[in-house]
């Protein structure tokens, strides 16, 4: 059964079809089946320390991660999974906890049946979940594991530890073509083959198909789409998008944009993580922010009210809109926790911060409410409009706290339940 998604905003843009994916519930949040996209991220604590790694899915989650991976690498680790989970719901934290395996899950979740338990979802890479004869065996068991306690499982491939296995065997046919094809499109291919056959191979073992997410991982922006594409084609499980190593600060962010943006604007894509390379000290929760960005500027979603501000150019030499702007964005974000079950609908809200005369006045009226304020040698005032309306208009040295004072006013009368 197909469905077919209609995309009309941009000119010359195709129709996309795309299969109908099985929706996966992971926790308490469905994966694809017709649900929103996800926006998940992942820890970089050392999961043996819980109260580091409780404290940072609490922040990841209050950002808007609605799922949370944390490694599981060692005796250590596999041991805290219990009680990361316990004091979460113990704080009213229900984000879904997936566990991040690598080489040894099988022998941590046979260890530890109560991480196994805790966990919501198991991620197994294919290139590493053994070597040689050891490969099957330990897949097997660990989809078993899955099977026993019920769990989602997200087979992801990853382009630098691709199955070598499965590289060989396509290299071998490829060299007997008339015409071989390149090294890169043969590697394309195995990475969507490692994920295709591991997937059949655990619907074999007794995993079901509404159990099973899938992703092929590349850090190249025209490798990943051209993968992509071709993964969804040749299947219909829920898929899960990201660039493996994304870079840091504005590569990340651009490289990913462009390549999701993409996919998702052909259907494709049921669950999104940034991996950004986070610069020293910064907050892990910048990729949380930068995947609802991406969702909510393309129109699939929205999470935070957002806020409209003009580049500045020679009319405006001061840079008091830019503040302004940067402030009511970051008051608005840091509110979001608390608005959410207060002011259902306040995430869709559009706020315009303006600094002159030529574009202020026409995008403040189009906003839920804007500010267009003075240019470089325009009248001290800055008129406010709400709904399309001016309202009043700020003068004098308190323009910044009262608009703040304004936009929170406007959220109460009109997003109160």
């Amino acid at each position: 059964m197909t469905a077919i998604l209609f995309y009309f905003p941009v000119q010359n843009m195709s129709i996309s079809i795309r299969k109908i994916t099985h929706g996966v519930l992971v926790g308490n949040v469905q994966v694809g089946g017709g649900a929103p996209i996800v926006v998940q991220s992942m820890t970089n604590t050392d999961t043996a320390n819980i109260t580091a790694t409780v404290k940072q899915i609490m922040e990841l989650s209050d950002a808007g991660s609605e799922l949370v991976r944390i490694t599981v690498n060692s005796e250590e680790a596999a041991a805290a999974v219990a009680e990361i989970k316990s004091q979460l719901l113990a704080k009213d934290y229900s984000v879904p906890i997936i566990g991040d395996f690598h080489f040894n899950g099988h022998k941590l979740l046979e260890k530890y049946p109560d991480c196994a338990a805790a966990l919501d979802k198991y991620r197994i890479n294919p290139g590493n979940v053994g070597r040689g004869k050891s490969r099957d065996p330990q897949f097997q068991q660990m989809i078993e594991f899955a099977c026993q306690y019920d769990k989602p499982v997200r087979i992801g491939v990853n382009g630098g530890s691709l199955d070598q296995a499965v590289l060989t065997r396509l290299l071998d046919e490829n060299r007997n073509l008339k015409i071989p094809e390149p090294l890169a499109a043969v590697t394309r291919k195995a990475i969507v083959l490692s994920a295709l056959e591991s997937a059949a191979k655990a619907e074999e073992i007794g995993l079901s198909k509404n159990k099973i997410i899938l992703s092929c991982k590349i850090s190249n922006v025209q490798e990943l789409v051209a993968i992509y594409q071709d993964l969804a084609s040749r299947s219909d499980y829920a898929l899960h998008l990201g660039l493996t190593e994304a870079g840091m600060g504005s590569k990340g962010i651009v490289s990913s944009a462009a390549a999701l943006s993409v996919l998702m604007q052909q259907g494709i894509g049921d669950t999104i993580r940034i991996s950004l390379t986070p610069e020293p000290g910064a907050s892990r929760t910048q990729e949380v922010i930068v995947g609802q960005e991406i969702l909510q500027t393309m129109g699939f979603r929205s999470f935070t009210p957002m806020v409209i501000s003009c580049p500045g150019c020679g009319r405006t030499t001061s840079d008091y809109f830019q503040k302004l702007a940067m402030d009511i964005q970051t008051y608005l974000r840091d509110q979001m926790p608390v608005w959410r079950t207060q002011y259902p609908g306040v995430e869709t809200m559009e706020i315009a911060v303006m600094g002159c005369v030529v574009n202020g006045p026409g995008e403040s009226k189009s906003a839920n409410i804007g500010i267009s304020l003075p240019g470089t040698g325009e009248s001290p005032v800055a008129p406010v409009y709400e709904d399309g309306e001016k309202t009043v208009t700020l003068k004098g040295d308190r323009i910044a706290e009262e608009f703040q004072e304004i936009v929170q006013r406007y959220i109460e009368t009109h997003y109160a339940p």
